[in-house]
């Protein structure tokens, strides 16, 4: 039994995978300008320069020389995390939250020797995570020291904020959930868990897991309603901000939340996926439009733009 139509779909103002690979990224994002996301050093770097907060860089790893400085290297680093700068679906990321003698340990307690840290770099550089297995490069940034105010609400893992920015305004948001399914992870695709969030409060709209509603995460129980997202309003202008930075009129912002820092920038994508639409019970569609109405009367800046959309989107 067909639990919907294309035509009701359509009326609920859903985006399809059609629509959004020709019209908005198609039409939106020029492919000159999609190594400014694809390339995570690339992106750390526009965003230093135009003020938007990021997890800092402790450094990058270029060549295979490099892997045997690396235990002189990080001497004095406790937690840090070594990325692919063109890796993809989460590959390749090591999280490293602390010491144990010689050892460095993972979020799982699990150790890992110097040995194991430079085959890690030394596999990031062969392009073993990047796109198409191209040679890469190994950035090591600090371990963003995440906030108690989402304590509960994720496994393992935690929570990053995916906010959908066309052509600078905020039109759509989520916070993806670990779970002990998606092992620590916050890909949807794997079991994570993703909770709608109101773009006009920061407060948690509809869960869902699998394409499925859920009231309680699954392996914490805690009531996912319950979910708020504070310095709501930083969020959103980090996000509105980065389609200066990119020049790409439809992109993914995905902010996380450090105890000291505030809200960072943690990576942003060129392709950003659909089922935030689930999470919000709500279509793109009709924001969209709403945004084309507002560009062809006003130029307006990233603060200006987040008013517009929490004014206009909120639930």
């Amino acid at each position: 039994m067909l639990l919907t139509t294309p035509k009701r779909l359509r009326q609920r103002g859903i985006v399809g995978m059609n629509m959004r690979n020709v019209v908005y990224i198609g039409q939106n994002n020029q492919r000159k300008f999609y190594p400014r996301v694809d390339d995570k050093l690339q992106t750390k770097v526009l965003a230093e320069e135009a003020g938007i907060a990021v997890p800092r860089l402790i450094g990058v790893a270029r060549y295979q020389s490099h892997t045997k400085k690396l235990k002189e290297f990080l001497a004095q680093e406790t937690a840090f995390v070594i990325k692919p700068a063109k890796g993809s679906g989460g590959k390749g990321i090591l999280v490293i939250t602390g010491r144990d003698g010689e050892y460095y340990l993972k979020p799982s307690g699990s150790k890992v020797d110097d040995r194991g840290i430079r085959r890690h770099v030394s596999d990031i550089l062969s392009g073993l995570f990047s796109l198409g297995g191209k040679p890469d490069v190994a950035m090591i940034e600090e371990l963003v020291n995440f906030s108690e105010v989402f304590d509960g609400f994720s496994f393992e893992g935690v929570p990053d904020i995916r906010i959908i920015v066309y052509k600078g305004y905020p039109v759509m948001a989520m916070t993806r959930l670990s779970t002990k399914e998606s092992d620590g992870k916050a890909n949807l695709h794997q079991g994570a868990v993703g909770v709608g969030i109101d773009i006009g409060k920061g407060h948690a709209l509809n869960a869902v897991q699998h394409g499925q509603p859920l009231e309680v995460h699954p392996d914490t129980g805690r009531n996912l309603k319950e979910l708020i997202v504070p310095d709501w309003p930083v969020f959103l202008e980090l996000a509105a901000k980065s389609y200066e930075m990119t020049e790409l009129g439809y992109l993914g912002a995905d902010v996380v939340l450090d105890k000291e820092k505030g809200p960072l920038i943690l990576e942003l994508n060129a392709r950003p996926g659909l089922a935030i639409q689930v999470a919000n019970n709500h279509g793109l569609i009709s924001r969209v439009e709403q945004v084309e109405a507002d560009r062809g009367k006003y130029r307006r800046t990233p603060g200006e733009r987040v008013l517009f959309s929490m004014q206009n989107f909120a639930l």
